[in-house]
């Protein structure tokens, strides 16, 4: 059995109707937190059960059975939680429950240097995984395309885009990022440790967005580039939580030392067909929103 956890958000749920187009549905599980928020999958077959990572032995009981366990990572520490904890409980957990493979939804930047604090966290747990005794893969997921759009979000309504200096990075979807998953996971084994980046085939900045933007709305978004510490003051004002300010300075950091720039075709040859690019994603988005995108985010998606 297959055991998906999170699947009530955006990626786990994701990943769980394009596995059941891969596997027998008997085969599928979920662990999520509200077993309400899942009855649309324990309808379609899913088996539901409630796990929580800050409760261990309820994920010992929403594992039983698995013979792979998918942990999508988790964002507690935008929060004030304990990220390393929650996937240390989730790894144990899976041990217990007699699991041969954990899957990690990962990042193509993880590493214990990276100027980007979730990076850390995903070295960490790579590590952890790593001294587990179990079978494992990392996703080396490449940045959700989601966040530029939300950080494009000021630009749009606007007509400029302020921010720190950037570098390219290498924006993939959601929808992509969980089919090479349901892939993966469908077949066990494939990769052992972690993947090559699993990214779309072009990596941009946040000044060809803007252009791209600019073509899609047919009006200019001007790029401006802003220091750091005026950013910071300017997301303080918005009530952007501390914790959350600096992942997104971070990103801006980290994007200028090329640890997001890097594209490769594993993505590519798991789909079978093109990644999504950021044209498509950004005119998909603008023209479903009449340029309404939103703004204000409670941190980025890695």
């Amino acid at each position: 059995m297959i055991v998906v956890t999170g699947a009530t958000g955006k990626l786990g749920r994701l990943i769980v109707e394009k596995l059941v187009t891969r596997v027998p549905v008997e085969r599928v599980a979920v662990s999520v937190r509200d077993v309400q928020k899942a009855q649309e999958l324990a309808a379609r077959g899913v088996r539901v059960r409630r796990g929580d990572f800050s409760e261990p032995k309820s994920l010992v009981h929403a594992f039983e059975g698995a013979s792979q366990v998918l942990l999508v990572s988790s964002n507690a520490a935008a929060y004030g939680g304990d990220t390393l904890a929650q996937h240390r409980s989730a790894i144990e957990a899976a041990r217990s429950a007699g699991a041969r493979r954990i899957v990690y939804t990962s990042h193509m930047a993880a590493s214990h240097s990276s100027a980007f604090p979730p990076m850390l966290h995903h070295a960490a747990t790579e590590q952890m995984l790593g001294e587990s005794g179990l079978a494992w893969t990392a996703l080396r997921n490449g940045f959700y395309a989601e966040s530029a759009l939300l950080l494009l979000g000021q630009g749009v309504r606007t007509g400029v885009f302020e921010a720190p200096e950037d570098g390219k990075v290498s924006w993939t979807t959601h929808d992509d990022l969980a089919e090479a998953a349901a892939v993966i996971l469908a077949n066990e084994g494939q990769y052992d440790g972690p993947t090559p980046p699993l990214t779309a085939a072009q990596a941009l900045d946040f000044g060809a967005l803007c252009d791209i933007a600019s073509s899609v709305l047919g009006r200019p978004i001007r790029r401006s580039t802003v220091p750091e510490e005026e950013m910071r003051a300017k997301f303080a004002a918005s009530g952007t939580p501390a914790p959350v300010i600096a992942m997104w300075l971070g990103l801006y950091r980290a994007s200028r030392d090329g640890e997001f720039a890097a594209v490769a075709p594993t993505l590519q040859k798991l789909l079978g067909r093109a990644p999504a690019s950021m044209r498509e994603v950004i005119t998909g988005q603008l023209g479903r929103t009449a340029g309404h995108v939103t703004t204000a985010p409670s941190g980025p998606g890695v």
